[in-house]
Formats: C-alpha cells, structure tokens, sequence
C-alpha cells in the first residue's frame, strides 16, 4: 500500500494541510463513530456527578455492569515498546487504546499520522483496519493525546541561563539571595560575568531588594546582573556599571536602587554581550529540552533592542531550524516606519514586528504606564510611546504585511495602543487592520471599552494567566501596586472571550516558568472567579491560540491534515470543568460531545508528558516509560 494510500482519506497530503474545514465534514471519516456509546465526563468546578471519561474509565464501568457491553475485538498488534520510534517524520504511525482530544471525533480513541500530519481520527473498532498498513502500531495503554502546547510569549536565551545559572526565585530572604550570589560566583570562577534572575523582595521579610554594597561583597568584585522577577529592573554590582560608560546619566539610573528605563537596557546589553557564543546556544538547547519535556511543541520568541540582540535572535532560530526540538517563530520588537523597516525585520527571520516592542513596563517595578498613580508610589509608570508612534508602526506593518504589535500592561498603555490601532484603522480601513490580526502582549489593565475595542480592531491578547497566579488575589503584588478594587479588574480573560477577542497563553519565560497545565489551570482558577474561563477554553488558548495568533487556522488541533504536533500524556480521570454550573450540566451531557480534560482542580496533580512529538518527530521521550 503506497503512503498516501494508508489513511482512510487523503486529508494528509501536504495540498490538504492548510483544509481544516475540510477535516470536520460529516461524510468524512474522521467524523464521530456514533455507533460507540459516548462517554460522558464529569464537571469539577460545578455540582453535576457524572462518570469521567476514557478507555480505563470505561472498561471498569463494564466490569461493574454499569457501562455497555463491547464485543470482542481482534488481537491487537504488538505495539512497538523501544524508546526511539516515531523518530521519522515520514512514519506512518498509528496510536490507539487511549483518549484522542480532538473535535474531530470527541469520542476517539485512536489516530493516524502520516508524513507529519494528522491523516486519521476515530474510534477502536475502526482502527483494526488501517493496522496492518502503518509503519508502527502504539498501545497508548489509557493514555491522553491532546495537540502539543504553544506558548505565546517567550525568551529562550534568557531562559535557558535561569535553568543552567543562577535561580533566585526560591529565595525567601534577602540573606539567603546573597548566600546564594557567593555560591555561583565560586561555582562559576570563569565567568566574565555573573548572571542570575528572578529575585522578588516582596516575599522577603526585608520588603527590600539588596543595595549595591550588599552585592559587591558576595560577588567578589565580579561584574554581576540580577534582573527582578519581572526583568523590567535589574540591581547590579559596581564592576558592571564600570563596563557601561555613561550610565549614570541615563534616564532610570538610581545610585543604589534597581535600575530601570534606559540605564537598565545598557547594562543588559553589557551583560549578556560578554556571554559568549557556546554559553548561549547551550542555554537555548536546554531551554528548547526543557519545553518539550513539558508538552511545548512552538515557542514563540520575543527578541529586540531591547531585551537582546540580533546575534542571538538570529542564532536562535537557525538552531531550532537545524536541531530537533520545539518550533521557535520569532518576534523581533523594533519600530517599523516604511517597507524597508518591515525587509530589515524580515531578514532577521521574524514573524512580525511585534513581541516586547515597550509602550510601558511592568506594575512590579512601578513602570507599567496607568491612568492613576501607583497605590504604594507617588507616580503613575512611564509611558513609552504615543498613539501617534503607535499608529505609525501599525500602519507601516499592515501595509508591507506583516504582523504588529506591543507590550502594553497599564491602563493608560492599553488605551495608548487602541488609540493608535483605530488611528491605523481610520487611515487603512478597519478590514485590513483586522486581516492582519496585530498582538498585544500582557493587556493586563482592561476596561470594558478597552475589551470591545480590541474585539473591534481583531486584536489578539497575548496574555499570561501565571501572572495572576503568582501575583493576584487580596494581598498579593497587584493590590500592594493598584488597591484591592484595580487589582481585581486586571486579567479579565472571560471578558476577553465573551467579546470575541483571541486569546493566546504564554509564559513570558524565565518571568514566569514555563509550565502550560499550570497556565491553564491558572486562567480556570483564576483569583478573580468573575474572570474564570472552562479548562476548554483555557487549553484551546494555549494549543490552537498560539496558532492563530501567527496567522496559522490550521493548526493546534487534532484533526486530518493539521501538522502532527501532539503529546502523550499520563494523567488521572478526564472531566469537564466549567466556571458556570449550567455550561458545566451541558458539557456533561453525551449530546453536547464534549471531550474531557484532566482535572485541574488545585491541588490535584498535573498530567506528565510521556512524549512529545513536532511534525510527527519525536523530540522528547520520558526516560523509562
């Protein structure tokens, strides 16, 4: 049997890929076996007891008489149990015996994949006859298969040096950060300079990050960087201020507070400058291993100026292009006035210009641009660009057609960038603003004229629910900076959704972990029960969201011809957990076929990835699974 013959339709030909309409017609066969009883699941976040869902599910509610009976069903092959296939991307695999999520067929058991696509999706019985024509059969033993994770916001290199470098983050003191600088300095004798991250004195008793004489000791009179969590200030030891001439005159220079602003930038750039070749391609490979032991098929990178370099953006992306692991699209954040700005940005090999492009910083380091002073500062942030600079960007990259976009936090930047949007849109016409499908990263402080607008002007939010995991609730960051009564209003994803606005998840790695079952149970959970979302909606923005915020409808989901980027996943009982009991009692209605999820109650353990797989390669395979 040829290749393209194998699956029960064509859908995985590389001219079907980009058809995913086509995948959900009712003759195709990767429609529901209606002939299967469905399954039904269980709500968690609201009272409606029903059975999970899934095949070990199922079977123990046979064996206790309360399921239906399934006739016997032919000896399966013996599954291949080595720890290297599905290696190829031109495999013809066939997985089965667990729960596919896909709306293909919400009841599926079983999948196809061939030539790096998805080519087949349904039940047990069904897949008895495609076994025989397939490279590799796998007994998926009662596993889960979902799509692979995107995670929309991140930055590798610098992630990567977290996980190989110093990690404040566990730091409960001021002394015990210090301890921890003097440890690295010796464990690391021939570093040009110290790098650390993630240091958060609003969990030290101090209250108060460490002065520059407090570093210089236990650095040992070594150059050393130490952004805050957020990496919107940074405190340094005086060796490094001495690799940066002219620092003290520039705008967010304080004598012994963390930098900010412009001299934060310089400093950043003189650290991560000395860092040579080697050390930043090993960062970025353990940050790329790092992703897909975690179920994260597509990083996408947000470099510029700023925050990196071109070196090092460049670099990046020609290593995730020749090295197996996660897919890296990358956003370079430079301002684009003309066609030739919008080449520049597309010979480094970016997707858009958009990503970190600042309009404010963060409400941590007291730099997220708001309409009222700060609660705990006499000011309110600082504001980089105006509607005017706002517009002119969105304008230049619509018209050479490439994709815009902007850090925005506070509510005066989110009202900077939709002023300037709409600017665009008056000059282009709303159709094209649209069709370019322009981001915005964060989007924290949302009003409800702020959310219709971004609905108006087809913005996408790129946006991080571990932010309010971390820092929201009654006496978390967010109300120290804003009062209780702002705080609550920040993160409003259900809003965002009930106006239609695409949502995309990240991380913004190392500010927060990457970690996408945590990021999805912190947007169902989140502090704010008004702005909770369905464990659905929430997975959907970290899988299929990603996708869609580069353009990309065809992909993120399950489904024939979509690129075969799924996970095998270990986890308990599959159920659906909604934030209102009436979608819950719909959801857990066999009519409404909706496929479970693990429960992502807090508390409950999170699904392990067993493998990884990126346009049908294999990139990562649990050791001893």
């Amino acid at each position: 049997m040829s290749p393209g013959a194998r699956g029960p339709d064509r859908a995985s030909a590389p001219d079907r890929a980009s058809a995913p309409d086509r995948a959900s017609a009712p003759d195709r066969a990767s429609a529901p076996d209606r002939s299967r009883p469905p399954a039904r699941a269980r709500s968690a976040l609201a009272p409606a007891p029903c059975a999970p869902v899934g095949p070990l599910a199922r079977r123990r509610a046979r064996e206790a008489g309360n399921g239906p009976a399934e006739g016997p069903r032919p000896p399966r092959p013996r599954p291949t149990r080595e720890t290297g296939p599905m290696t190829h991307p031109n495999r013809t695999v066939l997985l089965r015996g667990g729960d596919v999520h896909s709306p293909a067929d919400p009841f599926a058991t079983a999948m196809v994949v061939e030539r790096g696509h998805i080519a087949w999706v349904g039940s047990e019985g069904a897949a008895d006859s495609f076994s025989s024509g397939v490279d590799e059969v796998v007994d998926l033993e009662g596993a889960l298969v979902t799509p692979a994770f995107t995670d929309a916001h991140v930055h590798l290199t610098t992630t990567g040096l977290a996980l190989t470098g110093l990690d404040l983050s566990g730091a409960a003191s001021l002394p015990e950060a210090l301890a921890l600088v003097r440890a690295h300095r010796v464990a690391r004798p021939r570093d040009p300079v110290l790098l650390g991250h993630g240091w958060d004195a609003g969990h030290w008793p101090e209250g108060r990050p460490p002065s520059r004489a407090e570093l210089d000791e236990p650095a040992g009179g070594r150059p050393l960087y130490l952004p805050r969590v957020d990496v919107h200030s940074a405190v340094v030891t005086t060796a490094l201020l001495d690799l940066v001439p002219g620092v003290t005159a520039l705008t967010g220079y304080h004598p012994d507070a963390p930098l900010t602003g412009a001299a934060h930038h310089a400093v950043r750039a003189a650290a991560y400058g000395a860092v040579g070749a080697p050390r930043r391609a090993e960062a970025q490979r353990a940050a790329r291993q790092h992703a897909a032991a975690l179920g994260i098929g597509t990083l996408h990178e947000c470099g510029g100026p700023d925050i990196s370099d071109e070196e090092d953006f460049v670099a990046l992306l020609k290593l995730a292009r020749e090295e197996p692991g996660p897919r890296v699209l990358g956003y370079w954040a430079e301002p684009v006035s003309d066609e030739k700005g919008a080449l520049r940005v597309r010979e480094l090999g970016a997707t858009g210009a958009a990503g970190d492009l600042f309009v404010d910083g963060s409400l941590g380091s007291h730099t997220a641009a708001l309409r009222d002073p700060y609660a705990d500062a006499p000011h309110s942030g600082t504001l980089h660009l105006d509607a005017a600079a706002v517009a002119a960007h969105v304008a230049a990259c619509t018209e050479a057609g490439l994709q815009a976009g902007f850090h925005a936090i506070g509510d005066a930047a989110t009202d900077t960038v939709v002023a300037g949007v709409r600017a665009a849109a008056e000059r282009l016409g709303p159709a094209r603003i649209r069709a370019a499908r322009h981001r915005v990263e964060h989007a924290e402080m949302l009003t409800p004229e702020t959310v219709a607008a971004f609905a108006e002007l087809g913005l996408t939010a790129s946006v991080q629910p571990a932010f309010d995991a971390a820092w929201g609730g009654e006496d978390g960051m967010y109300a120290h900076r804003l009062g209780a009564e702002r705080a609550r209003a920040l993160n409003p994803y259900a809003a965002l959704l009930r106006a239609g606005v695409p949502l995309a998840f990240g991380s913004d790695s190392p500010v927060t972990p990457l970690d996408p079952w945590g990021t999805v149970r912190a947007a169902a959970f989140h502090r704010t029960p008004g702005h909770r979302v369905s464990v659905r909606a929430a997975f959907t923005a970290h899988t299929r969201g990603g996708w869609r915020a580069v353009g990309r409808d065809d992909a993120g989901t399950l489904v024939p011809g979509a690129p075969a980027d799924y996970v095998v996943w270990r986890t308990e009982e599959l159920v659906v957990q909604a934030p209102d009991d009436r979608v819950a009692r719909w959801s857990t209605d066999p009519r409404s076929g909706t496929p479970g999820l693990p429960d992502l109650t807090p508390g409950r353990p999170l699904p392990v990835a067993l493998r990884t797989v990126v346009g049908g390669q294999t990139v990562f395979v649990r050791p001893n699974e």
